[in-house]
C-alpha cells in the first residue's frame, strides 16, 4: 500500500521546505509554531496497459452508447482537450491527451468520419505555443491537423465563433464555442489533476465565452465557496452544473473522457523531490 499523507506541524527543527517558484523551486524556512505542511500520499500504482484502458473506456462509457456507435460518415466531429495549464509540471511524452485523441481518431477513421476539428479548450487562459501543442498531442496529430486549420485554440472573446445557448434559472449566460455547439458530437478529453477538475467544469468552462465565465470566475464565487475541491460546497461547480444542463437541453451532444493522474510527478533522477525534506540524501 502507498504511504498515506502526512500533516507536519513546523517546529524549530524542521528543515527548509521545498516550494514551487514559477518553473523552478526554492527552499524556504517556515515560522515555527505557526505553520503546517501537508504532504500528499505516495503515488497509487499506474495502469499497466494505458492504451488498453483507453480503448475499454471508449467502448464501455457510462450511460452512453460506445463511441464507435455514435460515429458515422458525413458527421461533424469536434474533439476538445484541456490546455497546458494541466498538469504542472507537464507529463512525459506521450501525453495522455495524445493517447486518448489518437484512439478517438482511429475510431473516427474506421467509421468514415472526415470532418474533424481539434480545439484546445483555453477558456481565458493564454494561447499554447506550437511546442506545447506538439507535447500535448504529438507530432502526428499536430502535423495532420494544424496545417489545414483544423487544430486551433478556443477564443473566448471572438463573437463570430461563439454560439449563445441560453440562460440558467439563475440568469447565467451559457455561450460556447460555435464549432462545438454545431457538431454532431463533441468529444472532450479532460485531465483530473485535483478534485476540482472534471465534469461540467471541463466543457462549460474550457469552451465557454467571457460572457459565461464572468458568472463563476469572480470574487463573489470564491467568497461563497467553502471548497473548490468539494463539488457540493463550491459555487463554481454549482454554476458549471447549471450551465451544463442548459448545454445538454440545447441539444449539444457530449462524449466526455475523464482521465485521472497519480502523483508520480518527477522522473527518476528527481525522485527525491517527492520525498519529505528530512528524508533527502545524496545517495
Amino acid at each position: 500500500m502507498p504511504r498515506p499523507g502526512f500533516v507536519l506541524e513546523v517546529d524549530k527543527s524542521t528543515p527548509p521546505i521545498l516550494f514551487w517558484r514559477g518553473e523552478n523551486f526554492s527552499l524556504e524556512k517556515l515560522p515555527a509554531g505557526r505553520s503546517r505542511v501537508i504532504y500528499a500520499p505516495e503515488p497509487l500504482p499506474a495502469i499497466e496497459d494505458v492504451d488498453g484502458a483507453i480503448r475499454h473506456a471508449l467502448l464501455n462509457p457510462i450511460e452512453q452508447d460506445p463511441l464507435p456507435e455514435q460515429l458515422f460518415p458525413g458527421m461533424k466531429l469536434t474533439i476538445a482537450f484541456d490546455d497546458v495549464s494541466l498538469p504542472l509540471p507537464k507529463m512525459e511524452r506521450p501525453d495522455i491527451r495524445q493517447r486518448v485523441i489518437e484512439a478517438v481518431l482511429d475510431m473516427a477513421a474506421e467509421a468514415g468520419v472526415d470532418d474533424v476539428h481539434i480545439i484546445s479548450a483555453l477558456a481565458l487562459h493564454r494561447r499554447m505555443t506550437e511546442d506545447e501543442l506538439r507535447h500535448c498531442l504529438g507530432d502526428r496529430i499536430y502535423d495532420s491537423f494544424a496545417p489545414r486549420g483544423t487544430l486551433y485554440q478556443h477564443d473566448a472573446e471572438d463573437p463570430d465563433n461563439l454560439t449563445y445557448l441560453g440562460q440558467t434559472p439563475h440568469g447565467e449566460d451559457v455561450e460556447i464555442n460555435k464549432r462545438a455547439a454545431e457538431s454532431d458530437l463533441l468529444v472532450y478529453v479532460n485531465i483530473n489533476l485535483v478534485a476540482m477538475d472534471g465534469g461540467w467544469k471541463s466543457t462549460a468552462t474550457g469552451l465557454s465565452s467571457y460572457k459565461s465565465l464572468r458568472h463563476h470566475h469572480n470574487p463573489e464565487t470564491m467568497i461563497h465557496s467553502r471548497s473548490f475541491m468539494d463539488q457540493h460546497r463550491s459555487e463554481l461547480h454549482k454554476s458549471n452544473w447549471r450551465m451544463g444542463k442548459v448545454l445538454i437541453d440545447s441539444g449539444v451532444k457530449v462524449f466526455q473522457i475523464e482521465t485521472t493522474l497519480n502523483t508520480d510527478t518527477f522522473p527518476s533522477p528527481f525522485g527525491f523531490l517527492a520525498k519529505r525534506e528530512w528524508e533527502w540524501s545524496p545517495s
